[in-house]
Protein backbone atom coordinates (compact mmCIF):
# COMPACT_ATOMS: atom_id res chain seq x y z
CA UNK A 1 0.00 0.00 0.00
CA UNK A 2 2.44 2.25 1.14
CA UNK A 3 4.34 1.47 -1.99
CA UNK A 4 1.64 2.17 -4.20
CA UNK A 5 1.23 5.56 -2.67
CA UNK A 6 4.45 6.70 -3.31
CA UNK A 7 4.14 5.34 -7.19
CA UNK A 8 0.85 7.32 -7.09
CA UNK A 9 2.26 10.84 -5.78
CA UNK A 10 4.93 10.35 -8.35
CA UNK A 11 3.44 9.40 -11.53
CA UNK A 12 2.97 13.58 -12.68
CA UNK A 13 6.65 13.92 -11.99
CA UNK A 14 8.15 10.59 -13.58
CA UNK A 15 6.03 12.24 -16.35
CA UNK A 16 6.95 15.26 -16.74
CA UNK A 17 10.62 14.03 -16.47
CA UNK A 18 9.91 11.84 -19.26
CA UNK A 19 8.68 14.28 -21.51
CA UNK A 20 11.69 16.46 -21.12
CA UNK A 21 13.87 13.56 -21.85
CA UNK A 22 11.84 12.96 -24.89
CA UNK A 23 12.28 16.54 -25.84
CA UNK A 24 15.79 16.50 -24.78
CA UNK A 25 16.41 13.32 -26.94
CA UNK A 26 14.54 15.47 -29.44
CA UNK A 27 17.29 18.46 -29.27
CA UNK A 28 20.04 16.00 -29.72
CA UNK A 29 18.82 13.64 -32.84
CA UNK A 30 17.97 17.12 -34.27
CA UNK A 31 21.49 17.75 -36.49
CA UNK A 32 20.31 14.44 -37.99
CA UNK A 33 16.48 14.80 -37.99
CA UNK A 34 16.44 18.46 -39.33
CA UNK A 35 15.72 19.25 -42.92
CA UNK A 36 16.65 22.95 -41.87
CA UNK A 37 19.08 24.81 -44.45
CA UNK A 38 20.58 28.12 -45.13
CA UNK A 39 19.72 30.70 -42.81
CA UNK A 40 17.22 28.54 -40.83
CA UNK A 41 19.90 26.18 -39.85
CA UNK A 42 22.49 28.77 -38.83
CA UNK A 43 19.49 29.90 -36.49
CA UNK A 44 19.15 26.50 -35.09
CA UNK A 45 22.68 25.63 -33.98
CA UNK A 46 23.10 29.55 -32.43
CA UNK A 47 20.23 28.60 -30.47
CA UNK A 48 22.26 26.17 -29.06
CA UNK A 49 26.06 27.29 -28.93
CA UNK A 50 27.76 30.38 -29.89
CA UNK A 51 29.93 29.28 -32.79
CA UNK A 52 28.22 27.71 -35.67
CA UNK A 53 30.70 26.26 -39.00
CA UNK A 54 28.67 25.24 -41.57
CA UNK A 55 30.10 22.05 -43.55
CA UNK A 56 31.48 23.70 -46.70
CA UNK A 57 33.20 26.03 -44.47
CA UNK A 58 35.43 23.76 -41.84
CA UNK A 59 38.36 23.96 -43.56
CA UNK A 60 38.48 27.99 -42.87
CA UNK A 61 37.57 27.31 -39.10
CA UNK A 62 38.60 23.86 -38.01
CA UNK A 63 36.34 21.55 -35.36
CA UNK A 64 39.00 22.15 -31.93
CA UNK A 65 39.39 26.07 -33.06
CA UNK A 66 35.72 26.46 -33.40
CA UNK A 67 35.24 24.28 -30.19
CA UNK A 68 38.13 26.60 -28.25
CA UNK A 69 35.81 30.04 -29.64
CA UNK A 70 33.02 28.81 -28.48
CA UNK A 71 34.42 28.33 -24.77
CA UNK A 72 35.87 31.09 -24.68
CA UNK A 73 32.20 33.14 -25.53
CA UNK A 74 29.93 30.70 -22.79
CA UNK A 75 32.85 31.38 -20.26
CA UNK A 76 32.56 34.83 -20.84
CA UNK A 77 28.77 34.38 -20.52
CA UNK A 78 27.78 37.33 -23.17
CA UNK A 79 25.36 36.67 -25.58
CA UNK A 80 27.77 36.74 -28.76
CA UNK A 81 26.90 34.77 -31.56
CA UNK A 82 29.38 33.31 -34.46
CA UNK A 83 28.87 31.96 -38.04
CA UNK A 84 31.23 30.67 -40.77
CA UNK A 85 29.36 30.20 -43.48
CA UNK A 86 30.92 29.44 -47.45
CA UNK A 87 29.76 32.37 -50.27
CA UNK A 88 26.74 30.56 -51.54
CA UNK A 89 23.27 31.72 -52.81
CA UNK A 90 21.53 30.57 -50.03
CA UNK A 91 23.34 33.37 -48.28
CA UNK A 92 22.60 36.84 -49.36
CA UNK A 93 25.33 39.33 -48.53
CA UNK A 94 22.83 42.21 -48.15
CA UNK A 95 19.97 40.12 -46.37
CA UNK A 96 21.95 37.43 -44.24
CA UNK A 97 22.80 39.38 -41.20
CA UNK A 98 18.89 40.35 -40.81
CA UNK A 99 17.94 36.69 -41.33
CA UNK A 100 20.00 34.88 -39.09
CA UNK A 101 19.20 37.41 -36.44
CA UNK A 102 15.26 36.94 -36.95
CA UNK A 103 15.21 33.47 -37.29
CA UNK A 104 17.71 32.85 -34.25
CA UNK A 105 15.04 35.21 -31.97
CA UNK A 106 17.74 36.56 -29.58
CA UNK A 107 19.28 39.66 -28.90
CA UNK A 108 23.15 39.74 -28.88
CA UNK A 109 25.75 40.67 -31.61
CA UNK A 110 25.56 38.92 -34.41
CA UNK A 111 29.59 38.21 -36.39
CA UNK A 112 29.30 36.12 -39.88
CA UNK A 113 32.29 34.94 -41.97
CA UNK A 114 30.86 35.28 -45.43
CA UNK A 115 33.41 33.41 -47.60
CA UNK A 116 36.22 35.87 -47.52
CA UNK A 117 34.40 38.78 -46.17
CA UNK A 118 33.50 39.28 -42.63
CA UNK A 119 31.06 41.91 -41.17
CA UNK A 120 29.12 42.43 -37.72
CA UNK A 121 26.11 43.46 -36.20
CA UNK A 122 24.31 43.76 -32.76
CA UNK A 123 20.94 45.13 -31.39
CA UNK A 124 21.68 48.55 -29.60
CA UNK A 125 20.77 47.08 -26.02
CA UNK A 126 23.88 44.71 -26.58
CA UNK A 127 26.32 47.76 -28.29
CA UNK A 128 25.88 50.55 -30.19
CA UNK A 129 25.78 50.64 -33.99
CA UNK A 130 29.60 52.76 -34.06
CA UNK A 131 30.96 50.46 -31.82
CA UNK A 132 30.41 47.36 -34.02
CA UNK A 133 31.35 49.28 -36.82
CA UNK A 134 34.38 49.90 -35.23
CA UNK A 135 35.32 46.52 -34.19
CA UNK A 136 35.02 45.35 -37.38
CA UNK A 137 36.93 47.63 -39.09
CA UNK A 138 39.37 47.17 -36.63
CA UNK A 139 39.56 43.39 -37.48
CA UNK A 140 39.98 44.10 -40.93
CA UNK A 141 42.78 46.92 -40.95
CA UNK A 142 46.32 45.33 -41.82
CA UNK A 143 44.65 43.31 -45.08
CA UNK A 144 43.16 39.81 -45.54
CA UNK A 145 43.65 37.17 -42.37
CA UNK A 146 42.10 33.50 -41.68
CA UNK A 147 38.93 33.08 -40.33
CA UNK A 148 40.77 31.76 -36.67
CA UNK A 149 42.64 35.15 -36.18
CA UNK A 150 39.66 37.64 -37.26
CA UNK A 151 37.19 35.47 -35.30
CA UNK A 152 39.39 35.32 -32.07
CA UNK A 153 40.40 39.11 -32.22
CA UNK A 154 37.01 40.44 -32.81
CA UNK A 155 35.60 37.93 -30.13
CA UNK A 156 38.30 39.34 -27.74
CA UNK A 157 37.57 42.60 -27.97
CA UNK A 158 33.44 42.00 -28.26
CA UNK A 159 33.39 40.22 -25.23
CA UNK A 160 34.70 43.13 -22.88
CA UNK A 161 32.12 45.21 -24.26
CA UNK A 162 28.71 43.36 -24.96
CA UNK A 163 25.66 44.20 -22.72
CA UNK A 164 23.78 41.46 -21.09
CA UNK A 165 24.05 37.58 -20.64
CA UNK A 166 24.63 34.16 -22.27
CA UNK A 167 20.93 32.67 -23.71
CA UNK A 168 19.56 30.01 -21.56
CA UNK A 169 19.29 27.52 -24.50
CA UNK A 170 23.23 27.83 -24.58
CA UNK A 171 22.87 25.47 -21.28
CA UNK A 172 20.90 22.51 -23.08
CA UNK A 173 23.86 22.12 -25.50
CA UNK A 174 26.75 19.54 -26.15
CA UNK A 175 25.50 16.47 -26.09
CA UNK A 176 26.58 14.50 -29.55
CA UNK A 177 25.38 11.75 -31.16
CA UNK A 178 24.58 8.55 -29.85
CA UNK A 179 25.02 9.92 -26.06
CA UNK A 180 24.39 7.14 -23.37
CA UNK A 181 21.12 7.31 -21.42
CA UNK A 182 22.43 7.88 -17.90
CA UNK A 183 23.61 11.33 -19.84
CA UNK A 184 20.20 12.29 -21.32
CA UNK A 185 18.68 11.56 -17.79
CA UNK A 186 20.98 14.24 -16.45
CA UNK A 187 20.98 16.48 -18.84
CA UNK A 188 17.02 16.18 -19.08
CA UNK A 189 17.08 16.94 -15.06
CA UNK A 190 19.26 19.57 -15.76
CA UNK A 191 17.06 21.09 -18.78
CA UNK A 192 13.97 21.07 -16.17
CA UNK A 193 15.13 22.61 -13.12
CA UNK A 194 17.54 25.29 -15.42
CA UNK A 195 14.44 26.07 -17.62
CA UNK A 196 12.55 26.64 -14.58
CA UNK A 197 15.48 28.88 -13.26
CA UNK A 198 15.77 30.94 -16.33
CA UNK A 199 11.83 31.57 -16.52
CA UNK A 200 12.29 32.88 -13.22
CA UNK A 201 14.78 35.17 -14.38
CA UNK A 202 13.47 36.21 -17.26
CA UNK A 203 10.38 37.06 -15.32
CA UNK A 204 12.03 38.84 -12.65
CA UNK A 205 13.85 40.96 -15.21
CA UNK A 206 10.46 42.34 -16.70
CA UNK A 207 8.96 42.89 -14.02
CA UNK A 208 11.26 45.14 -12.55
CA UNK A 209 11.79 46.44 -15.71
CA UNK A 210 7.95 47.38 -15.78
CA UNK A 211 8.24 48.86 -12.37
CA UNK A 212 10.68 51.33 -13.43
CA UNK A 213 8.79 51.94 -16.54
CA UNK A 214 5.58 52.73 -13.98
CA UNK A 215 7.52 54.95 -11.66
CA UNK A 216 9.30 56.64 -14.63
CA UNK A 217 5.58 57.56 -16.13
CA UNK A 218 4.45 58.25 -12.74
CA UNK A 219 7.13 61.12 -12.31
CA UNK A 220 6.65 62.60 -15.63
CA UNK A 221 2.95 62.86 -15.14
CA UNK A 222 3.55 65.63 -12.55
CA UNK A 223 5.92 67.27 -14.77
CA UNK A 224 3.52 67.53 -18.02
CA UNK A 225 0.41 68.16 -16.57
CA UNK A 226 2.07 71.19 -14.93
CA UNK A 227 3.31 71.61 -19.09
CA UNK A 228 -0.41 71.30 -19.86
CA UNK A 229 -1.85 73.71 -17.15
CA UNK A 230 0.37 76.29 -18.01
CA UNK A 231 -0.67 76.23 -21.38
CA UNK A 232 -4.40 76.52 -21.01
CA UNK A 233 -3.23 79.61 -18.66
CA UNK A 234 -1.59 81.08 -21.70
CA UNK A 235 -4.61 80.41 -23.75
CA UNK A 236 -6.97 82.13 -21.44
CA UNK A 237 -4.53 85.11 -21.16
CA UNK A 238 -4.36 85.47 -25.13
CA UNK A 239 -8.32 86.43 -24.46
CA UNK A 240 -9.25 86.15 -28.31
CA UNK A 241 -12.10 85.66 -29.29
CA UNK A 242 -12.14 84.71 -32.89
CA UNK A 243 -15.19 87.50 -33.98
CA UNK A 244 -13.48 90.26 -32.57
CA UNK A 245 -12.46 93.69 -34.17
CA UNK A 246 -9.58 92.79 -36.39
CA UNK A 247 -9.37 89.54 -36.14
CA UNK A 248 -8.32 87.89 -39.94
CA UNK A 249 -8.92 83.97 -40.93
CA UNK A 250 -5.03 83.72 -40.51
CA UNK A 251 -5.55 84.93 -36.63
CA UNK A 252 -8.01 82.15 -36.16
CA UNK A 253 -6.50 79.74 -37.99
CA UNK A 254 -3.32 80.44 -35.27
CA UNK A 255 -5.65 79.98 -32.43
CA UNK A 256 -7.62 76.98 -33.60
CA UNK A 257 -3.94 75.21 -33.91
CA UNK A 258 -3.31 76.24 -30.43
CA UNK A 259 -6.60 74.89 -29.40
CA UNK A 260 -6.09 71.67 -31.04
CA UNK A 261 -2.73 71.30 -29.54
CA UNK A 262 -4.39 71.92 -26.30
CA UNK A 263 -6.92 68.84 -26.46
CA UNK A 264 -4.15 66.80 -28.37
CA UNK A 265 -1.62 67.16 -25.53
CA UNK A 266 -4.39 65.86 -22.89
CA UNK A 267 -5.67 63.12 -24.80
CA UNK A 268 -2.32 61.72 -25.45
CA UNK A 269 -1.25 61.68 -21.90
CA UNK A 270 -4.95 60.40 -20.53
CA UNK A 271 -3.26 57.34 -22.66
CA UNK A 272 0.80 57.16 -21.39
CA UNK A 273 1.67 53.94 -20.29
CA UNK A 274 5.29 54.28 -21.40
CA UNK A 275 7.81 56.81 -20.44
CA UNK A 276 8.63 57.06 -24.88
CA UNK A 277 4.63 58.03 -25.32
CA UNK A 278 5.11 61.66 -23.39
CA UNK A 279 7.25 62.90 -26.39
CA UNK A 280 4.07 62.95 -28.10
CA UNK A 281 2.40 65.50 -25.45
CA UNK A 282 5.66 68.19 -25.18
CA UNK A 283 5.40 67.77 -29.13
CA UNK A 284 1.97 68.77 -29.33
CA UNK A 285 2.54 71.58 -26.78
CA UNK A 286 5.65 73.12 -28.65
CA UNK A 287 3.68 72.89 -31.69
CA UNK A 288 0.76 74.94 -29.66
CA UNK A 289 3.35 77.84 -28.42
CA UNK A 290 4.48 78.45 -31.62
CA UNK A 291 0.46 78.80 -32.94
CA UNK A 292 0.28 81.22 -29.69
CA UNK A 293 3.31 83.46 -30.34
CA UNK A 294 2.28 83.65 -34.26
CA UNK A 295 -1.27 84.64 -32.91
CA UNK A 296 0.02 87.35 -30.45
CA UNK A 297 2.40 88.81 -33.39
CA UNK A 298 -0.36 89.15 -35.81
CA UNK A 299 -2.19 90.81 -32.99
CA UNK A 300 0.36 93.60 -32.46
CA UNK A 301 0.55 93.64 -36.25
CA UNK A 302 4.24 92.30 -35.61
CA UNK A 303 6.23 90.14 -38.33
CA UNK A 304 5.48 86.71 -37.56
CA UNK A 305 8.62 85.33 -35.48
CA UNK A 306 10.37 82.30 -37.02
CA UNK A 307 10.44 79.17 -35.55
CA UNK A 308 12.67 78.48 -33.15
CA UNK A 309 13.55 75.86 -30.40
CA UNK A 310 11.71 76.52 -27.12
CA UNK A 311 13.84 78.14 -24.10
CA UNK A 312 16.74 75.08 -22.49
CA UNK A 313 15.77 76.39 -19.59
CA UNK A 314 12.12 76.10 -19.43
CA UNK A 315 10.33 75.41 -22.34
CA UNK A 316 7.36 76.65 -20.15
CA UNK A 317 9.26 79.93 -21.18
CA UNK A 318 7.28 80.09 -24.49
CA UNK A 319 9.63 80.05 -27.97
CA UNK A 320 13.47 81.15 -27.45
CA UNK A 321 14.62 84.64 -29.09
CA UNK A 322 18.09 84.30 -29.55
CA UNK A 323 21.07 81.57 -28.62
CA UNK A 324 23.47 82.26 -25.64
CA UNK A 325 26.74 80.68 -24.21
CA UNK A 326 25.82 78.71 -21.24
CA UNK A 327 28.10 75.74 -19.26
CA UNK A 328 26.52 73.20 -16.50
CA UNK A 329 28.70 73.65 -12.72
CA UNK A 330 31.57 71.85 -13.67
CA UNK A 331 30.61 71.11 -17.18
CA UNK A 332 31.70 72.98 -20.59
CA UNK A 333 30.34 75.66 -22.27
CA UNK A 334 27.83 75.03 -24.99
CA UNK A 335 25.11 77.44 -27.00
CA UNK A 336 21.31 76.88 -25.69
CA UNK A 337 18.13 78.43 -27.21
CA UNK A 338 16.91 81.09 -24.41
CA UNK A 339 14.17 83.07 -24.49
CA UNK A 340 14.55 87.41 -23.97
CA UNK A 341 14.31 86.91 -19.97
CA UNK A 342 16.97 84.14 -19.19
CA UNK A 343 19.61 86.44 -21.51
CA UNK A 344 19.21 89.17 -19.98
CA UNK A 345 20.03 87.25 -16.97
CA UNK A 346 22.94 85.53 -18.37
CA UNK A 347 24.13 88.43 -19.61
CA UNK A 348 24.14 90.07 -15.86
CA UNK A 349 25.74 87.51 -14.67
CA UNK A 350 22.80 85.68 -12.68
CA UNK A 351 21.61 82.15 -13.36
CA UNK A 352 18.94 81.06 -15.28
CA UNK A 353 15.15 80.63 -14.32
CA UNK A 354 15.91 76.66 -14.59
CA UNK A 355 13.14 74.42 -14.46
CA UNK A 356 12.96 72.29 -11.49
CA UNK A 357 11.42 68.95 -10.66
CA UNK A 358 10.99 66.83 -7.65
CA UNK A 359 13.17 63.94 -6.67
CA UNK A 360 14.25 61.86 -3.27
CA UNK A 361 17.24 64.47 -2.74
CA UNK A 362 14.73 67.81 -3.09
CA UNK A 363 14.61 69.89 -6.21
CA UNK A 364 16.86 69.50 -8.84
CA UNK A 365 17.02 70.92 -12.76
CA UNK A 366 15.02 68.61 -14.98
CA UNK A 367 18.62 68.26 -16.88
CA UNK A 368 19.87 66.29 -13.52
CA UNK A 369 17.08 64.57 -12.38
CA UNK A 370 17.48 61.19 -13.76
CA UNK A 371 16.66 59.54 -17.45
CA UNK A 372 13.08 59.58 -17.20
CA UNK A 373 12.89 63.40 -18.13
CA UNK A 374 14.53 62.26 -21.66
CA UNK A 375 10.99 61.63 -23.35
CA UNK A 376 9.67 64.57 -22.20
CA UNK A 377 13.02 66.51 -23.14
CA UNK A 378 12.98 65.23 -26.62
CA UNK A 379 9.47 66.22 -27.33
CA UNK A 380 10.22 70.17 -27.20
CA UNK A 381 13.92 69.95 -28.81
CA UNK A 382 13.95 67.11 -30.34
CA UNK A 383 16.30 64.24 -30.88
CA UNK A 384 19.10 65.86 -33.00
CA UNK A 385 19.70 68.34 -30.77
CA UNK A 386 19.44 67.33 -27.55
CA UNK A 387 22.71 65.46 -27.19
CA UNK A 388 24.94 68.93 -27.81
CA UNK A 389 22.22 70.53 -25.08
CA UNK A 390 22.62 68.04 -22.42
CA UNK A 391 26.34 67.15 -22.78
CA UNK A 392 28.13 67.04 -19.20
CA UNK A 393 24.70 66.41 -17.39
CA UNK A 394 23.40 63.69 -15.74
CA UNK A 395 20.38 62.94 -18.31
CA UNK A 396 22.65 63.39 -20.97
CA UNK A 397 25.34 60.76 -19.87
CA UNK A 398 21.93 58.47 -19.33
CA UNK A 399 20.86 58.78 -22.68
CA UNK A 400 24.23 57.41 -24.13
CA UNK A 401 23.38 54.58 -22.37
CA UNK A 402 22.66 51.99 -24.79
CA UNK A 403 20.19 50.25 -22.08
CA UNK A 404 18.65 53.72 -22.17
CA UNK A 405 16.45 53.52 -25.07
CA UNK A 406 14.81 49.59 -24.39
CA UNK A 407 13.56 51.52 -20.78
CA UNK A 408 12.74 55.39 -21.90
CA UNK A 409 13.63 56.39 -25.39
CA UNK A 410 11.06 54.24 -26.92
CA UNK A 411 13.48 53.06 -29.51
CA UNK A 412 13.89 49.17 -28.12
CA UNK A 413 11.25 46.75 -26.93
CA UNK A 414 12.76 46.67 -23.40
CA UNK A 415 14.67 43.06 -24.64
CA UNK A 416 18.05 42.71 -22.79
CA UNK A 417 21.24 40.88 -23.92
CA UNK A 418 20.62 37.12 -24.52
CA UNK A 419 16.64 37.92 -24.17
CA UNK A 420 14.06 36.29 -26.63
CA UNK A 421 12.56 38.74 -28.48
CA UNK A 422 11.98 36.46 -31.62
CA UNK A 423 11.95 39.17 -34.75
CA UNK A 424 11.63 41.73 -32.77
CA UNK A 425 13.86 44.38 -33.77
CA UNK A 426 13.58 46.90 -37.02
CA UNK A 427 14.86 45.92 -39.78
CA UNK A 428 14.15 48.99 -41.71
CA UNK A 429 16.26 50.85 -39.40
CA UNK A 430 19.36 48.85 -40.59
CA UNK A 431 19.84 51.75 -43.48
CA UNK A 432 19.24 51.87 -47.12
CA UNK A 433 16.30 49.98 -47.11
CA UNK A 434 17.89 46.90 -48.98
CA UNK A 435 18.97 44.91 -45.70
CA UNK A 436 22.39 46.99 -44.91
CA UNK A 437 23.49 47.07 -41.70
CA UNK A 438 25.42 50.90 -41.80
CA UNK A 439 23.23 53.03 -40.29
CA UNK A 440 21.26 53.22 -36.68
CA UNK A 441 18.38 51.41 -35.39
CA UNK A 442 17.29 48.71 -33.15
CA UNK A 443 19.67 46.67 -34.86
CA UNK A 444 22.67 48.34 -35.72
CA UNK A 445 25.98 47.54 -37.37
CA UNK A 446 28.68 48.07 -39.48
CA UNK A 447 31.41 47.98 -42.23
CA UNK A 448 30.81 46.19 -46.14
CA UNK A 449 31.85 42.53 -46.71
Amino acid sequence: MRTRLISARSGPLLAGLLLALSATALVVAAPQASAATGTAAVAEALKKGPVYVDPRAEAQLPRAEADALAKKIKDAGKPVFVAVLPAAAEFPQDRVLAAVRAETGITGLYAIRLGDGFRAAADRTVMPGYAVQNLSEAVKTGGPADATTQLDTFVDQALGQAKGSAPASWGTSGAGDGAPVGGLIALGAVAVVGGGGAYALVRRNRKRKEEVRREAVARLGIVVDEDITAFGEELERLDFHPGEPGADDAMREDYEQGLDSYEKAKQIMASVRRPDEVQGVTQALEDGRYALARLDARRQGKPVPERRSPCFFDPRHGPSTEDAAWAPPAGAARTVPVCAADAVRLRDGLDPAVRTVDTEHGPRPYYDAGPAYGPWAGGYFGGGMLPGLLMGTMLGSMMAAPAYASDFGGAGSGFEGGDVSGADFNPSDFGGGGGGFDGGGGFDGGGGW
